[in-house]
């Protein structure tokens, strides 16, 4: 089997082995309970590797879901190596800014990571899972990396999510529109991973739950002339223009009928979702009769797919969040809550112990 190898890796293999363990001690003063447990939810402040040892006394093989957002390496996040290994080459890197011209970025960017990784495997339940976000500068890296760490037959799925949309003064002409969710298991990622179609239940449709499908197809207007025209929401008169690479997938003739058997979905029909452009509604008994003639099972509706529906968002979402709640951009490039909650419900368990260890 194929393993990675960078600078440093023999001496923090073993590095998480050695951290002391540290007392969470509750603080009233920055909570909100006037009786502070640790049984509660917790936001802990302090060192990110220590922090992570003293959590392991009491939720080591306990966590059913990670997710982190680590720094992505592309050199301006102003990260340092600052873990205290015994070693005098990293003591040589210790303490001093990361950025584009280190030759050595990406091997004290894979030391930093592999301890922490290593300390989140253990807090993991047997059918836990781990998401981590990353971007192309260390995609490849990481996947090393959990490969030795989680193993190769652990690998989950890299899920796409586009971030932004596409922008045009990039290098070399090519927009970095998507970074990835790459996610493994700790064990056996059948027990833990249930990725499945997200059902709504609306009082306009009591009898039937429905999801939404993309209403568009990759049809151009010389193929398809008769769906190339604006669709108009009749509500509220709101216009949207079709796209000429991507047609409608319906037509104008056949508009009307669609929109009266409730297939269409606009922006503006619920406060809960969040999509921009109108959506094809999906009743769940279309997928239970589709899933029984083609397969010969209901529940064949349940397949695994790695697709991110428009509704997860993208970073100007979580922008507007970050300003909503604190008024300014604390910190760039936030994660959309609505990506994460999307991430959480692929996990199918209500009751479960959930952690973020880079506050993302």
């Amino acid at each position: 089997m194929a393993t990675i190898n960078f600078k440093g890796k023999e001496i923090v293999s073993n590095h998480h082995l050695t951290l002391p363990y540290h007392e969470l001690i509750p603080d009233a003063k920055k909570g909100l309970s006037k009786k502070p447990s640790l049984n509660d939810n917790l936001i802990i402040h302090g060192d990110n590797l220590l922090a992570l040892k003293a959590l392991l006394p009491t939720y080591a093989g306990k966590v059913k879901c990670i997710y982190i957002d680590p720094p992505y390496n592309i050199g301006n996040e102003n990260w340092e190596y600052n873990d205290n290994v015994n070693s005098p080459m990293m003591k040589e890197w210790f303490g001093k800014v990361v950025n584009k011209d280190d030759l050595t970025r990406h091997d004290k960017w894979l030391c930093m990571m592999m301890p922490r990784l290593k300390l989140l495997r253990e807090l993991l339940t047997d059918d836990g899972v781990i998401f981590i976000s990353i971007d192309d500068n260390e995609q490849h890296n990481l996947r090393g990396l959990l490969d030795d760490i989680f193993g190769v037959d652990n690998f989950a799925a890299i899920f796409p999510w586009k971030k932004r949309s596409a922008k045009s003064d990039v290098p070399y002409g090519i927009s970095q529109d998507y970074e990835w969710v790459i996610c493994y298991a700790k064990n056996d990622f059948t027990a833990g991973l249930s990725i499945e179609r997200k059902y709504y239940q609306t009082p306009d449709f009591p009898n039937d739950k429905w999801r939404l499908a993309d209403l568009t197809t990759q049809k151009v207007e010389a193929d398809r002339p008769n769906s190339a025209f604006n669709l108009v929401d009749p509500k509220t008169g709101k216009v949207y223009p079709y796209n000429p690479k991507r047609l409608w997938g319906i037509t104008k003739d056949t508009f009307e009928d669609y929109y009266k058997r409730g297939k269409i979905v606009f922006p503006d029909d619920y406060d809960f979702l969040r999509i921009t452009v109108p959506a094809y509604r999906v009743f769940e008994s279309e997928d239970k009769s589709k899933a029984l003639k083609k397969y010969g099972s209901e529940d064949a509706i349940k397949a695994a797919s790695t697709h991110l529906p428009k509704e997860v968002g993208m970073t100007e979402d979580g922008n507007k969040e970050l300003i909503d709640l604190f008024g300014e951009m604390i910190f760039p490039f936030p994660k959309p809550s609505s990506l994460i909650k999307h991430l959480i419900s692929i996990i199918n368990d209500n009751n479960c112990i959930i952690l973020d260890s880079f506050a993302g």
